[in-house]
């Protein structure tokens, strides 16, 4: 049992894809009997060849874990939190009981080390686990088994524990770290940081395997009123069951979700088809309709408050959804257009409009 030492491994593999009892039936076969039902067991082991990062943040009380791997749903075995308590990240032939097993220890008072201690020693195999775990009380611990595949190994410091197996080397992990200081004391939530460090540990290499299936997640606990709808107070639960670029996609989800400025365009829309919509709303008697005729002013093609406004009210009285529903304010969509033309044909106007839109949308190049 290693804890908390940074290092690479050395293991003799044996091809899964052969029946393992075959492999072991040369020789003894009582002397080799409960070594082959034990590897035959393994065959049906699940086994995470990943890098992970679990950490707190002392200020607010979150914990979290965010972990990526080639094969697929990592974050369904790997990352476990608990909200005011820590978190715990489990992987190589992955145990996914250390997860509970080890916050209950953390909840009761345990420091993480004889946590994990405690739990390694009664594992006949844990010279093939890797386990990282962290507490807001109680420090951390690490352990990358001897017969992990390499490069394996993990580092740690001030709120994290960072570990990898099957990795292109120790330079994944030192990127990891590298990120997560980096963003110390920066006011920024939990989970964009996690996210941060695991892309920087892709961008070094990752996993070292390619040509599979790929899978990213994170989690984090806030134990903070008002900060989940959740009875066990997970905050933030992005499960990328399988991407061409999982890691990347984690981050995509994250910004939008969180409305993370930068994660689109903002402009206000302006052009000939605004335009368009302010005649055939002021058509209908839905924009100024105190004017007789509409001109084109300085605003013409921006798409103004008072245009939202008359698009919102042709939406209501259409039975359209609307901003009371939670609808966009001023959403035009093909559906809204199709009505107005259709309110168009209705009142005998369409011919005239398309008349004028003829005219705005001619192509002259």
């Amino acid at each position: 049992m290693r804890i908390g030492a940074l290092h690479g491994t050395r293991v003799l593999r044996v091809a899964r894809s052969a029946p393992v009892w075959l492999v072991w039936a040369v020789g003894a076969q009582w002397a080799a009997g409960a070594a082959a039902q034990e590897r035959a067991q393994d065959a049906d082991a699940l086994v995470l060849h990943t890098f992970s990062i679990a950490a707190i943040d002392a200020s607010t009380g979150e914990s979290g874990v965010a972990v990526t791997t080639r094969n697929p749903c990592v974050g369904n075995a790997a990352s476990w939190v608990r909200a005011g308590v820590g978190a715990v990240a489990t992987q190589a032939m992955a145990r996914t009981e250390y997860g509970p097993e080890l916050l209950d220890l953390l909840e009761r008072g345990t420091q993480a080390t004889d946590a994990l201690r405690q739990r390694l020693a009664a594992d006949s195999m844990a010279e093939r686990r890797q386990v990282g775990v962290i507490g807001l009380e109680g420090g951390s611990a690490q352990h990358t088994g001897k017969e992990t595949s390499p490069w394996s190994g993990h580092r740690s410091g001030l709120h994290y524990v960072t570990q990898g197996n099957l990795l292109v080397g120790a330079e994944v992990l030192e990127a990891v770290s590298r990120s997560f200081e980096a963003t110390a004391g920066r006011q920024r939530p939990l989970a964009d940081r996690l996210i941060e460090a695991l892309a920087a540990g892709q961008a070094k290499g990752g996993d070292a395997r390619k040509g599979r299936i790929q899978s990213a997640t994170v989690i984090v606990a806030d134990p903070r009123p008002g900060r989940t709808q959740r009875h066990d107070r997970i905050s933030v639960h992005i499960n990328v069951c399988e991407h061409p670029d999982p890691v990347a996609e984690l981050r995509r989800i994250y910004n939008r979700v969180s409305e993370t400025l930068g994660y689109r365009t903002l402009e206000q829309f302006a052009g000939r088809d605004v335009w368009q919509l302010k005649i055939m709303l002021h058509a209908l008697g839905y924009f100024r309709p105190g004017n007789g005729e509409l001109t084109a002013d300085t605003d013409a093609f921006l798409y103004t408050a008072e245009t939202v406004a008359a698009v919102d009210r042709f939406r209501r009285d259409q039975g359209l959804s609307t901003p009371d529903i939670g609808s966009p304010p001023g959403l035009v969509d093909e559906e809204i257009v199709q009505q107005l033309w259709e309110e168009l044909e209705a009142a005998g106007k369409a011919n005239a409009i398309r008349g004028q839109v003829r005219e705005i949308t001619a192509v002259r190049r």
